[in-house]
């Protein structure tokens, strides 16, 4: 099956699922061994409108983001592909602090971009023929797995890799050594940014050859026309749509919100404030912190990236603070700086005013009609 890279041609909508297409569950103490799971009882893997209207809303397939804008990004894609090429993006890994403790999953940004998915251990292919005006939208994940999903929480799984993510052929994770290798072969180039890797995941092994059963997507790729995705990438995502807008206005509007909120409080150490701007971001409904923040007291605001946070805030002494909150993917950085004490002595209010004043003289430049860039005004 084929898209048409032209809206107008065909527009992709996800329905909301009438869930009798997906496989039926076993239920405790019903009679029979397969019962139709009701929608109250459906699970995935991310958050959906129809198990978290609180979050996403209707016809969203991400915060403030539809499945026709994910289409659409695919489609992007595509124009500025070759015929008879494909693009590969991977999952982000989960990674390991230590044993078995894990880091906060965070999926990897483009993959992100083009699938509107979330989860670990996952491979997206964008496939354009011999038409300028179609492609293939081939999605490989996890399958669902209920004793994984009892430890671990819910799946989205294949099917709904089709059903919800619009996944024209849609495949388990560990079939990618064998469906993968055919879709390069049928293609004269490949994009793609992936490189060797971890070892934890299916497509990580697959990756580094690490498995006997494959030969590993490096050596795969070695007698095939592989140029960078990114720059591609790049260049789409310069431009923002109206729904991108949005998401990054709702970021930074939270953000700041947070940050005035802090500078009004007292705090006696880096940790206290940086706990209470974390604390923030994600109860005034952002997904959390966009970076590891600089909290920086006295003369710790002398290192660009100071990110210990484990001094104390001293009275007298001012603290910079470089934060910022994340929603639906985009991001906020704010830096701003005030007086510990809330009250500048005059060389500190000298300082600052001479700085807000080179800042306001910058920022009035950055338009359209003022013939400028940000390598001239830093020169």
């Amino acid at each position: 099956m084929r898209r048409s890279v032209l809206p107008a041609l065909r527009a992709v909508s996800r329905p909301v699922p009438t869930f009798r297409s997906r496989p039926r569950f076993p239920h405790v103490g019903r009679c029979g061994k397969n019962t139709l799971t009701s929608t109250a009882d459906i699970q995935f893997g991310q958050p959906l409108h129809e198990t978290h209207p609180h979050l996403i809303k209707a016809g969203d397939l991400t915060p403030g983001i539809s499945a026709l804008e994910y289409h659409h990004r695919r489609a992007a894609l595509t124009r500025k592909l070759p015929r008879n090429s494909v693009a590969i993006l991977a999952a982000s890994d989960l990674k390991y602090r230590s044993g078995a403790v894990f880091y906060e999953f965070h999926q990897e940004p483009n993959f992100f971009y083009l699938t509107g998915f979330t989860e670990p251990e996952a491979v997206a292919v964008i496939e354009k023929g011999s038409s300028d005006v179609e492609y293939s939208f081939h999605l490989f994940v996890r399958p669902k797995d209920e004793k994984a999903e009892l430890w671990d929480g819910a799946r989205s799984g294949v099917q709904a890799a089709q059903d919800v993510f619009n996944a024209d052929e849609a495949w388990n994770i560990n079939d990618v050594s064998n469906k993968l290798p055919d879709l390069i072969r049928a293609t004269r180039s490949v994009f793609t940014d992936i490189g060797n890797g971890g070892k934890r995941s299916a497509f990580s092994r697959f990756i580094a050859g690490s498995d006997p059963k494959v030969d590993g997507l490096a050596k795969l790729l070695q007698s095939a026309n592989v140029k960078p995705l990114r720059p591609i990438m790049n260049e789409l995502r310069v431009d923002k749509s109206e729904a991108e807008l949005a998401c990054m206005r709702k970021a930074g509007h939270i953000s700041g919100a947070v940050i005035s909120e802090a500078m009004r409080g007292k705090y006696g150490s880096e940790k206290q404030l940086w706990a209470d701007l974390a604390y923030g971001f994600r109860t005034q409904g952002l997904d959390g912190e966009a970076y590891v923040p600089v909290v920086a007291g006295g003369r710790n605001a002398l290192s660009i990236h100071y990110v210990r946070n484990d001094a104390m805030l001293r009275e007298g002494n001012v603290v910079l603070v470089d934060a910022g909150g994340e929603y639906g993917g985009y991001i906020t950085d704010i830096t701003r700086t005030w007086p510990v004490n809330g009250r500048y002595t005059a060389a500190q209010r000298d300082m600052y005013e001479m700085i807000l004043k080179a800042q306001r003289s910058c920022v009035s430049l950055c338009r359209e009609d003022a013939d400028t860039s940000l390598d001239k005004l830093h020169r």
